[in-house]
């Protein structure tokens, strides 16, 4: 009986890796088949590198959507991720006890909170505040930076604080023994222990900050032009497929259907690149 439910079980979880895998196999080959015929008719260089976005005049340049894509995810990781390390080294090293029992159900509850929620949120604070600050519309790069900052917070703060926490505790002890400062152990001993972990932490964030949308296009101003700095407004490749998948057809649906695959693409490489990265560190 019991090797039949060892049996039982494995069956189980082998089908459910298995319904994964052929899950992501599945978008994969949607994707790839719908949009690479559209970057050949449009051609890959006028698609990837060019600079319009027309589809009523057959323009399909996505540079721009990369760019943003790109600029508002470069910013939220250089607001969110030092804040959320930071968190992190906080709450496993530092917090007391009754202080952790309410700073660590706000952080849960905080990757909870949908992303339209943090839009209403960037559009009627963060954005007000950008105009009293710099002027104009308040909505651009900076803007949709600072929103995406702060929802990348409980990713990154959740898996590097669970990183820390699965330290053995004799690094840390080590570190003591030798005359070190409580401080000088956590970040000497601790936090070089835990490098892969909060790298992981990191590029998870990457991952929601790349692929985020309603919060981004409440936010960020939807001009499909290269911006000019950091108070411009983007139109991120995510919120391009968003704005006009709905009346889209023919070549223009094909298009963003595309414009998906570069984002799949993008996605791919920095999980295979924290792979390698890891892998390195581990041999």
């Amino acid at each position: 009986m019991k090797q039949f439910k060892e049996k039982l079980m494995n069956a189980v979880f082998m089908l459910a890796a298995g319904t994964s895998i052929f899950v992501v196999a599945l978008i994969s080959v949607f994707l790839f088949a719908n949009g690479f015929p559209a970057i050949a008719e449009i051609g890959l260089f006028e698609f990837m590198l060019g600079t319009k976005w027309k589809p009523l005049e057959g323009l399909f340049g996505i540079l721009p959507t990369i760019l943003g894509s790109v600029y508002v995810t470069v910013g939220a990781l250089i607001i969110g991720v030092p804040i959320g390390i930071f968190c992190a080294i906080f709450l496993a090293k530092f917090c007391p006890k009754k202080l952790y029992a309410v700073l660590k159900p706000a952080v849960e509850l905080m990757a909870g909170i949908p992303s339209i929620v943090y839009g209403f949120f960037g559009l009627v604070v963060i954005v007000p505040a950008m105009q009293v600050l710099f002027g104009g519309s308040g909505k651009g790069i900076l803007t949709a930076s600072v929103l995406l900052g702060i929802m990348i917070l409980p990713t990154v703060i959740g898996v590097a604080e669970a990183a820390i926490k699965a330290v053995p505790e004799s690094y840390y002890e080590g570190a003591l023994a030798l005359g070190a400062t409580h401080e000088q152990s956590v970040f000497g001993a601790t936090l070089p222990a835990a490098r892969s972990g909060i790298m992981a932490g990191v590029i998870l964030g990457i991952g929601r900050a790349i692929g985020e949308t309603m919060a981004v296009v409440m936010v960020a101003g939807n001009q499909a032009v290269i911006p000019k700095g950091i108070l411009s407004g983007v139109r991120t490749m995510t919120a391009n497929i968003v704005l006009e998948m709905a009346y889209a057809a023919e070549l223009h649906r094909d298009a963003l259907i595309a414009t998906g695959v570069v984002l799949f693409v993008f996605i791919l490489i920095i999980n295979l690149s924290f792979s390698l990265i890891k892998g390195r560190e581990g041999r």
